[in-house]
């Protein structure tokens, strides 16, 4: 027996069970049943009902009487495209994700559907002794009443006399699939064919309600009430009738028409329009291409970028803008808004479900050409692509670090592949990797070595920037920080502080004991918030009222050490107590509109001081900043990541170039209890290329990317020697599996070891480190593994994750 069946990627499964599951599709479903589409499916002994996608669809499939059927389709139409199934069957393959886990990635959350199961009685009557009497007493029962719920509930109570009735045909069951969020849509009316194919006689108030839909063929309720001076009543009648029909239109709102600018007022300096000419020309070859805009800080990409999104729309194609943080969202939107005006959309998490799904939607509409946002906008259903810009394109938010684990670049190349357009990475500090693949060849290089300066007869200066030793000193502000800031304030001059780490104190000990009073759910310190007296963990969100008791011996005898951004805030107020200090961090801005109206203040001179961590380090501009300092500026050198080093010569490079975007030169104070070392020292002198050169060649010696890839293996679980064992196991089957193997894999393994926080959330967790290349090969060589442990009884209550070149520093 032949038919149409469907392979589908069901929800709720674990990866090491995950495959596209075979179904057979009723006739009623089959015009609905197509790829992209979600489903209803049984799933697994006891046939519960769960949400999937269709991954493909087989016409002509033998046996298929003995396949599990499909209970209902979701969408009306397929909810992801051709491109976004070919994307989805990547992140599967490549980044160790189930089916479902990838489609999820894809669509913003409130365009995701639950469903609930209906009941109802059918249209057969039982004949007496067909049914038990338990049975039957529930088939009185319920068709005594109406109430869908109260009929759920009566099942509920009597599951083995319900199945009874659903076995005899008496008990139907149905699912209802709810989509998280509701569409916003308008009632609309419309004749029907019946109106002119029958003599429906109309009252004069309808005939009038007629001639206008004639006319324009729809129009909402609303409006035609008020177009024919008549009631709802009249339309309500005409639906009665058959003369007309009612049904719903979505409406998409549009943002706030912004004031506009001329993007061709906009002016390029000698090499800011080598960069523009050079990726137009790649642009218009219609061919995947990628390049690197490497420009000090304060060098004009803005524009650059601008002027290319602009060249793109006037060839016929389409944009997106990635950019790392939330916090740059608004700055970066306003920009490109005055510019292109209503067709730019917007997405990223710190919007509602509704306001994600409406821009979504307006996207995939066609209605925006060009999409502005961080990490998942790279999967926003834009057609036609001609560039992809990825801005601060070395920050590691840029990576996910949950399943799916891709990072936006590798989902970019692909769009890029697909379109055939350019991938364009921009930062003054890109990441190690990219400058190598520039240096190398595979990605052209283009260079900006100068600030951007409004008069081409001058030259805008770096800031100048010095180095403050603490060692001893014993102080949070050093004199001559203190000393700048008053002279900012003197001036009418805004100043920015960075310290990378929230909270008041960071760090209680007891002095009696010595031991630090810890999360109980984590092996992490608690971080004292003086706002609201609390000791906070930052990693699983535990929180509890501060005592000057020391939770293990007693003691009162409490030292709270280290400093956050709210002990900073305060200290500042002390210092300066006429000046007006704003504070962003996460405890400031967890309001989606936080980051846009705190922001406009500081840029409009409301604020004196800006305090914050690193989301004011990158991205922001704001002319009358002429002085930042950097606190604690060597804390990120010891993260125990191959990466530390990049990082943190990143961060200081980039908030000193806050600095003196304006007219008057800037200035940037750094204290650091290594004064000496070679990052802080390159990183004042914003000095990249000397940095790459020592970075690369520790790379090279030391056999870390770009000369290999990451493959972190992780273990957590809430058994200490269980969750050991299990990374034992795995390490020992990679060993296995690696002498089996017909062809010799360069793979490297270390570990199996703890994390460098070895409980968190209450899990314990452990990892392997393995030195790769990240093939087809490799990657199914470790999923296997995983497939083939996860059936072990010892990794029963063990999660694992696999995670290719991702952090390996928490």
């Amino acid at each position: 027996m032949n038919g149409l069946s469907v392979r589908v990627g069901v929800s709720g499964t674990s990866f090491a069970f995950d495959q596209a599951y075979s179904y057979s599709v009723p006739a009623e479903l089959a015009d609905k049943a197509v790829c992209g589409s979600r489903v209803i499916v049984p799933f697994g002994r006891s046939d519960r009902r769960r949400v999937g996608i269709i991954v493909e669809v087989c016409p002509d499939t033998e046996d298929i009487g003995k396949l599990k059927a499909v209970s209902s389709v979701v969408d009306k139409m397929p909810i992801i495209g051709n491109e976004q199934l070919r994307l989805l069957l990547w992140l599967r393959e490549t980044v160790f994700c189930t089916y479902y886990e990838a489609f999820r990635t894809l669509i913003p959350p409130g365009l995701g559907v639950s469903f609930v199961q209906k009941y109802r009685l059918s249209q057969k009557k039982p004949k007496k002794g067909e049914l038990s009497e338990k049975a039957m007493g529930l088939y009185l029962s319920a068709s005594e009443t109406d109430d869908g719920g109260e009929l759920a509930m009566m099942i509920s109570e009597d599951g083995r006399s319900a199945a009874e009735l659903m076995e005899k045909g008496f008990l139907e069951e149905t699912d209802l699939a709810k989509q998280r969020v509701r569409d916003d849509t308008v009632s609309m009316v419309r004749l029907t064919p019946e109106y002119s194919e029958r003599d429906i006689k109309l009252t004069p108030k309808q005939r009038a309600a007629a001639e206008v839909l004639l006319r324009e063929g729809c129009a909402s309720v609303r409006e035609l009430c008020y177009m024919c001076g008549c009631t709802a009543q009249v339309v309500k009648n005409m639906v009665k009738s058959g003369a007309a029909e009612l049904f719903d239109y979505e409406v998409l709102k549009a943002p706030e028409t912004a004031e506009r600018d001329n993007v061709d007022d906009i002016t390029l300096n000698r090499y800011q329009q080598n960069a523009f000419d050079g990726i137009s020309r790649m642009i218009d070859e219609h061919k995947p291409a990628s390049a690197l805009l490497f420009g000090v800080t304060g060098s004009g990409k803005t524009p650059v970028f601008a002027k290319l999104i602009d060249h793109t729309l006037k060839s016929g194609r389409n944009v997106i803008m990635l950019i790392p943080e939330i916090s740059l969202t608004p700055q970066t939107l306003n920009r490109f808004r005055r510019l292109f005006g209503e067709t730019v959309a917007v997405l990223h998490s710190g919007l509602s479900l509704s306001m994600r799904s409406n821009e979504y939607k307006r996207v995939k509409s066609g209605q925006c050409r060009i999409v502005v946002g961080t990490r998942s906008a790279v999967f926003a259903p834009l057609d036609n692509i001609g560039l992809i810009i990825m801005d601060e394109e070395g920050e590691r938010t840029y990576k996910s670090e949950s399943s799916p684990r891709y990072h936006a670049k590798d989902a970019a190349a692909q769009r890029c592949l697909y379109h055939n357009a350019v991938l364009l990475t921009a930062s003054a500090t890109p990441s190690i990797e990219s400058y190598y693949s520039a240096q190398k060849g595979r990605t052209k290089l283009f260079v900006m070595p100068e600030r951007y300066s409004a008069d081409p007869n001058e030259k805008a200066a770096m800031p100048k920037a010095e180095i403050i030793d603490m060692t001893g000193s014993g102080r949070v502000l050093s004199e001559e920080l203190v000393s700048g800031i008053n002279d900012n304030l003197r001036r009418g001059e805004q100043s920015i502080l960075l310290l990378n780490r929230r909270g008041y104190h960071t760090f209680i000990t007891c002095s009696e004991c010595k031991e630090p009073v810890s999360c109980p759910n984590c092996s992490i310190p608690l971080t004292y918030h003086k706002i609201n007296n609390r000791l906070i963990c930052h990693y699983c969100g535990y929180s509890q009222d501060y005592t000057d008791r020391c939770p293990k011996c007693g003691s009162s005898k409490l030292r709270l050490t280290g400093m956050g951004t709210q002990r900073l805030e305060d200290e500042l107020a002390e210092f300066f107590p006429s000046a007006k200090i704003l504070r962003m961090d996460a405890d400031t801005t967890y309001s989606r509109y936080a980051y846009d109206k705190r922001f406009t203040a500081f840029g409009n001179g409301e604020y004196d001081i800006m305090v914050g961590t690193q989301m004011i380090a990158k991205g922001l501009d704001f002319p009358n900043v002429t002085l930042v300092g950097v606190l604690n500026a060597d804390k990120s050198l010891y993260s125990g990541d191959f990466r530390s080093y990049e990082r943190t010569f990143s961060l200081i490079t980039q908030v000193v170039g806050r600095s003196g975007r304006g007219n008057s030169r800037g200035r940037a104070i750094i204290q650091t209890y290594a004064p000496d070392h070679y990052v802080i020292n390159l990183a004042a002198q914003q000095n990249y290329t000397a940095f790459y050169e020592q970075e690369i060649a520790m790379r090279r010696a030391l056999i870390y990317p770009p000369f290999c890839d990451i493959c972190a293996v992780g273990f957590s679980g809430e058994d200490d020697g269980k969750t050991s064992s299990a990374a034992d196991i795995f390490a020992e089957k990679i060993a296995e599996r690696i002498k089996e193997l017909p062809e010799k894999m360069p793979v490297r393994v270390l570990g199996p070891s703890k994390c460098v926080f070895e409980k968190i959330n209450g899990k314990f967790r452990y990892r392997i480190i393995i030195k790769c290349r990240n093939n087809a090969s490799f990657r199914s060589f470790i999923s296997g593994i995983r497939t083939d442990t996860a059936k072990l009884p010892e990794f029963r209550g063990i999660s694992v994750y696999i995670d290719m070149n991702g952090d390996i520093s928490l």
